[in-house]
């Protein structure tokens, strides 16, 4: 099979990087960055690359879309003369339905669009930080449209367990981004929030441990792309910030009104949320 991985950043590096460990060794890459593309090479996680790939992306019979949401109508509209006709096209992007008619519009006839959704990544952005365990158990998700065939889904789904993913999930785009709004966007926006409300200038890093550590880990973040996730699902995350505003005041009204049965509850719930999580 021969594939095309666009945007070799860390997560199209990590997936050219498993492919890689996997036997797969007809793996082009696509990047605006000529160095990334000599990098890759290199690493030889590639076998040839360039910064369109006009030269062989009519011979692809699968293409792994890395890149930014918003860019992946235009490099459909770009590119839909390349295409041949059976060729799957995959997507990598952290919301599906700011994006689903776009790209659907965009298609040309006989190319499949699989809406994909790897739930795994890095803080770092860049080929230097792929690396190839980053998928190893991880989640992924699909949504499937009324236009996916349904072998073709089958076959993202196997080459998603072959290269590590634990577990594929099917759902709905929009059942997609109501959760990610609260199991990723809303910790990132969480963990941005407590790393900027400290104190200017105090050394914290003296006194954290790893409760502060893990909870900031990802405030360390691509600005560009985060600030588009927010905003292509603001509703949903708005939403969830919400409920998670509700949550720490009871916290809060506990603390001020010295209940410590109401700290307890919370407490107990949460303990038992988490064991719960911890067995599905």
């Amino acid at each position: 099979m021969k594939i095309a991985i666009v945007g070799l950043g860390v997560i199209g590096g990590s997936f050219a990087l498993a492919l890689k460990e996997k036997g797969y060794t007809e793996v082009f890459g696509i990047d605006t960055d000529e160095q990334t593309i000599t990098q890759a090479k290199k690493m030889k996680i590639i076998c040839d690359g360039s910064a369109d790939g006009k030269e062989f992306l009519s011979k692809m019979d699968l293409i792994l879309l890395s890149i930014y949401p918003k860019l992946v109508s235009s490099f459909l509209n770009q590119n839909k003369k390349q295409f041949k006709q059976g060729t799957i096209i995959t997507d990598t992007t952290g919301v599906k339905g700011a994006i689903l008619n776009d790209v659907l519009e965009a298609l040309p006839e006989g190319v499949d669009f699989i809406f994909g959704h790897p739930m795994a990544g890095r803080e770092k952005k860049g080929l230097s930080y792929a690396s190839s365990t980053v998928f190893q158990g991880a989640n992924y998700i699909l949504t499937p449209t009324i236009y996916n065939k349904a072998e073709n889904l089958d076959q993202i789904e196997r080459l998603m367990l072959e290269i590590g993913f634990g577990r594929v999930k099917r759902i709905t785009p929009s059942f997609h981004d109501e959760m990610i709004s609260f199991t990723s966007q809303l910790p990132h926006a969480m963990a941005v929030a407590l790393i900027n409300s400290d104190k200017e200038g105090r050394d914290t890093g003296s006194f954290i441990g790893d409760s502060y550590r893990d909870l900031t880990r990802i405030a360390n973040m691509n600005d560009a792309l985060w600030a588009e996730l927010f905003l292509e699902n603001k509703e949903n995350l708005l939403h969830s910030i919400e409920n998670f505003q509700k949550e720490l005041n009871v916290i809060k009204f506990a603390l001020i009104k010295e209940d410590t049965e109401s700290l307890k509850q919370c407490f107990r719930k949460s303990t038992a949320r988490r064991e719960k999580l911890d067995q599905q």
